[in-house]
């Protein structure tokens, strides 16, 4: 029988790469979700029956337990960018992080693959940056052998980075950015997905990679690239930390009256996340350590940005036109 594989948030941005990865490495893969009804695409990634979606809520033991039972590895893909009621950076990062390696290690689990982020500190101001490093600390005290991916901004068609960007760029002839001269690194979600792939099936050494692309650029950069890419010229416009900050706590407290349901366009953490460069360290294991040549942004942006192009799918076809004119 082939080796199974259990992946909490594998119906995620990254957890879906992941998933298709080990289905394509021939394992059983259990996608562990809160919302199984709304994963049923992840099924066909495989075989009928080689990728099931299961419920698991990881802020409970027995849930957690449950769907972990006879897993040969355990993948954890689970984060958020912002909390949302019982759902906080607390309860999911760190809490929920510590209690996968915890039962991993009672259960006999093989391997365990933690995907943490680049700026993991549990000494920073950020809720975010300080749940993911304590969540790893958590993982290697209850599980020393675990892997731990940090990757640097993931890019690829689901992204919520240059999609939200694009989306500002189709509506607002003015982009403006928090962190401006702040440098990424951006990396390519099936470079994550397969760093992952190659950790759960022991092709990775354990310890701590961190993820970045071939460029490092800064955020106002990265923008820029994104524009040209839409084709659409806008003003890129740098902002001082103090507005986003006085910013977010408006948009906090507005989110906090209706419950919720006013989304808030920037949150407090998130600028002081801006403030930091989010690039891989110097001397630190990465993608090359583990083999993998990593995609660069020009060749895959066109990919998945196009429908934000004046013309959308037919914008290559306008200029091919307006070139045989000339």
């Amino acid at each position: 029988m082939s080796k199974l594989v259990t992946i909490y948030g594998g119906s995620g941005f990254v957890g879906r790469y992941v998933t298709q990865r080990m289905a394509r490495a021939g394992w059983r893969v259990r996608v562990a979700v809160r919302r199984p009804n709304e994963a049923h695409f992840v099924k066909p990634y495989g075989v009928v029956g080689q990728v099931e979606p299961v419920f698991c809520n990881i802020r409970d033991d027995d849930s957690v337990r449950q769907v972990m039972g006879g897993s040969d590895a355990v993948i954890n893909c689970v984060g958020i960018l912002e909390e949302s009621g019982k759902n906080t950076f607390e309860a999911l990062q760190h809490e929920g992080a510590a209690r996968i390696a915890r039962i991993a290690t009672e259960q006999g689990v093989g391997r365990l693959v933690q995907v943490s982020a680049i700026g993991a500190d549990p000494e920073s101001d950020s809720d975010y940056a300080r749940t993911k490093g304590l969540g790893e600390q958590a993982v290697l005290d209850a599980f020393p052998s675990a892997v731990i991916l940090r990757p640097s901004i993931v890019f690829g068609p689901e992204d919520e980075f240059f999609n939200r960007f694009a989306a500002m760029a189709r509506m607002s002839p003015v982009v403006p950015l928090f962190g401006a001269d702040t440098r990424f690194q951006p990396v390519y979600v099936d470079d994550v997905a397969h760093a992952a792939e190659l950790a759960a099936t022991g092709q990775a050494a354990p310890g701590i990679y961190e993820l970045g692309g071939p460029d490092v650029d800064t955020f106002r950069e990265l923008i820029q690239q994104m524009l040209q890419v839409v084709r659409r010229r806008r003003l890129v416009l740098g902002l001082p930390f103090w507005v986003g900050r006085a910013m977010g706590r408006v948009f906090g407290a507005i989110r906090a009256v209706t419950l919720g349901l006013a989304p808030a366009p920037v949150t407090v953490d998130q600028v002081k996340q801006l403030a930091r460069d989010n690039v891989v360290s110097e001397g630190a294991k990465g993608l090359d350590d583990l083999g993998i040549r990593p995609t660069s942004l020009e060749a895959v942006l066109p990919s998945y940005l196009w429908m934000y192009r004046p013309s959308g799918q037919y914008a290559t076809l306008k200029e091919s036109a307006r070139n045989l004119r000339s």
